[in-house]
């Protein structure tokens, strides 16, 4: 496990003040997925952001200039464009795992608990960000797994565990279910932030103009009989109760919000009947 400290502070400091966690399966999912730890933490003195990317991103989707790129060359750059990230955002600390896709994704691999096991003990975050575990990314199920288990393990509790959105939006959840963080306030930011990962843009993915998209969308079709109170949503999953309740299955868990959702829409259609 690597770290990068945007402001040169020793590595000790810079992930002892850490208030706020992102664990993310790749480059970019962080500014995706935890814009409102990035936000709260930006200038305000007694919040710190720090990052941790568990991939080594070598298996990037990728086109036009970067059609030709390795594998190795691409994860170099993918490295480089998250320290980018990491400055503008004012990050604490950013870590980087370099795992391949296939040991986070197995199961039985004790490494990358191992490794998260040890970056939380040198955070001790109140707040973590993560994958869903309705995402339909592989190895972004397979990181929040491996987060639950080190926390598991560790007996710690954070105030909260946020599965956040990326391969897959949660409007589907209930209303009263769902995390709804505001993000309003900094569209400079929010662009430099996400434009910074050209080799996925420029690769063939407009990521940036997608995730505004989805916060907007988010925003605006949240409430069905109102003006909108907000430019841009992001939508969460509290995980927080399987870290509190170490009998609760990740499966079952997530199988109640779906559960429930499909109980609702039931419902709803009786009624119209």
């Amino acid at each position: 496990m690597n770290f990068f400290i945007p402001d040169g502070t020793d590595e000790q400091t810079a992930l002892s003040r850490t208030t706020h966690l992102a664990v993310s399966a790749h480059q970019d999912d962080i500014e995706f997925m935890a814009y409102d730890g990035i936000l709260k933490c930006f200038t305000t003195p007694d919040l710190y952001f720090t990052a941790a990317v568990v991939s080594n991103g070598s298996g990037s989707p990728r086109s036009g200039i970067y059609g030709d790129c390795s594998d190795e060359n691409m994860m170099k750059i993918r490295i480089e464009e998250q320290k980018k990230a990491a400055i503008i955002g004012n990050y604490s600390a950013q870590a980087f795992l370099g795992y391949p896709s296939s040991a986070i994704k197995d199961g039985s691999n004790t490494a990358t608990v191992e490794d998260l096991k040890e970056l939380i003990t040198k955070t001790q975050p109140k707040v973590i960000y993560t994958h869903n575990l309705a995402d339909k990314h592989d190895t972004h199920v397979g990181v929040v797994l491996r987060l639950i288990e080190a926390l598991r393990q560790l007996d710690y509790v954070p105030e909260k565990l946020y599965g956040c959105e990326v391969w897959r939006g949660l409007d589907w959840m209930c209303d009263n279910e769902k995390i709804m963080f505001n993000v309003d306030g900094r569209p400079n930011l929010e662009a430099s932030l996400l434009g910074v990962f050209d080799s996925q843009i420029a690769g063939g993915k407009r990521y940036d103009l997608a995730v505004v998209g989805r916060r907007l969308a988010n925003a605006t079709f949240s409430e069905s009989h109102g003006v909108d109170e907000a430019s841009g949503l992001i939508y969460a999953m509290d995980l927080t109760p399987l870290i509190e309740d170490k009998s609760l299955s990740p499966a079952e868990y997530v199988s109640g919000y779906i559960q429930r959702f499909n109980d609702d829409v039931k419902a709803k259609i009786e009624r119209m009947k």
